[in-house]
């Protein structure tokens, strides 16, 4: 007997693109296993969408004007309780939006890539049963995502599973899988001709730096101009899709032609490929491509909040040199270009920290997660 799709809404938000990777990730592995219709909702957006646009500038500023602010909400609700005030208020927003949207769509599973947990109620307030799972996007856990009616935990590491089991939580519910990126990521087949495409040289040291999310880049464009000075190295600047960066660093470093200074790049797996360090804030998407492009990583100036916490976590694994100043920025970067064994030494813990097929493996395991309890409730109980 041929099975309906799944229908399974994944729900996401933009701070950051981190959570909406994710959940396109994960929408593009369930479309090659087939037998599952996708639904992305960016809740917050889609019910509050002022609420939505001040929260995002909020946390976009966060970088820049008030880092410790955000840092002391953040570490302050690191350990709330699901069943406390402030959890039943922070996870209230958006509850009408879902619900209605559920009655309409009738979803067989609901994934969180962003811990937006209106679902409980909504269930709560149908009385029906909508399994639930949590696709953890950081190396840090924040009880936002933890909450009893969560059916499965899928997490990037084995420290965080022990975590929630300390919770109480059950092995059966946790699975170790890392963070889901796109399955077309694959650093290890770039060749090298493809330095070409991004205005590099193919056999030249390239320190790849994910400009981006640094606003100015404050401390860092010194030290990139001071690095590839005569010659020894080059470096690919990626600003992503702030346009005014992007103008800013091309006019800075214009006739410098050992700085390739780039917009959007949909195939960042090449630059990590090619590269020979990253310089990067410590975001969960970004250090797990990293991760899976097995490179050395240097974080500068992590915010207080979950990508400090990242950070901190990368560098006691010693896969990560996290730097607080453009000279020991200058440092690490030369540090990893010059001296085998520190490159060395950051690839073999960034190695151990790899999990392959993040997302589809998670789509698999969910999959049949709901097929053993569409079987369970198929099953007649004896009387």
């Amino acid at each position: 007997m041929n099975r309906q799709p799944n229908k399974i809404m994944i729900l996401y938000a933009r701070f950051g693109e981190g959570h909406y990777q994710a959940a396109s990730a994960l929408r593009d592995s369930f479309a090659r296993l087939g037998n599952a219709e996708i639904m992305l909702i960016d809740l917050l957006a889609e019910s509050h969408p002022f609420i939505n646009e001040f929260s995002r500038f909020v946390y976009r500023k966060s970088y820049t004007m008030w880092p410790q602010m955000y840092g002391w909400v953040y570490e302050a609700t690191r350990g709330m309780k699901a069943d406390s005030l402030f959890a039943h208020w922070l996870h209230s927003f958006g509850t009408v939006t879902m619900q209605r949207v559920v009655e309409r769509e009738k979803p067989d599973a609901v994934i969180h890539t962003f811990p937006m947990m209106v679902m409980p109620t909504v269930t709560n307030r149908l009385r029906k049963k909508i399994p639930m799972f949590n696709v953890v996007t950081d190396f840090d856990l924040h009880m936002r995502w933890v909450h009893p009616d969560v059916d499965k935990y899928y997490v990037a590491t084995e420290d965080m599973a022990e975590q929630l089991l300390n919770l109480g939580i059950t092995a059966e519910r946790v699975a170790v899988t890392g963070i889901p990126i796109r399955s077309s990521f694959a650093p290890g087949r770039v060749h090298e001709s493809a330095a070409f495409r991004y205005g590099l040289e193919p056999y030249r040291p390239t320190v790849l730096v994910m400009a981006g999310g640094y606003g100015a880049l404050s401390g860092i464009r010194a030290a990139i101009r001071e690095l590839t000075a005569g010659g020894k190295a080059q470096a690919a600047i990626v600003c992503g899709r702030n346009r005014l960066l992007e103008e800013e660093l091309r006019r800075y470093y214009n006739g410098d032609s050992h700085i390739s200074v780039l917009g959007f790049i949909d195939r960042i797996d090449e630059l990590m490929g090619l590269a020979s360090c990253i310089v990067t804030k410590p975001g969960g998407l970004t250090l797990s491509e990293a991760i899976c492009a097995g490179i050395p990583i240097v974080l500068y100036r992590p915010v207080p909040g979950q990508e400090r916490n990242n950070a901190l976590y990368l560098q006691n694994k010693q896969a990560a040199v996290v730097c607080r100043t453009s000279s020991e920025l200058l440092t690490a970067m030369t540090g990893i270009l010059e001296l085998p064994s520190l490159r060395l030494h950051l690839q073999s813990a960034v190695r151990k920290l790899r999990q392959e097929n993040s997302s589809d493996r998670i789509c698999l395991d969910i999959l049949r997660q709901l097929n053993i309890m569409e079987e369970v409730s198929e099953t007649p109980i004896p009387v």
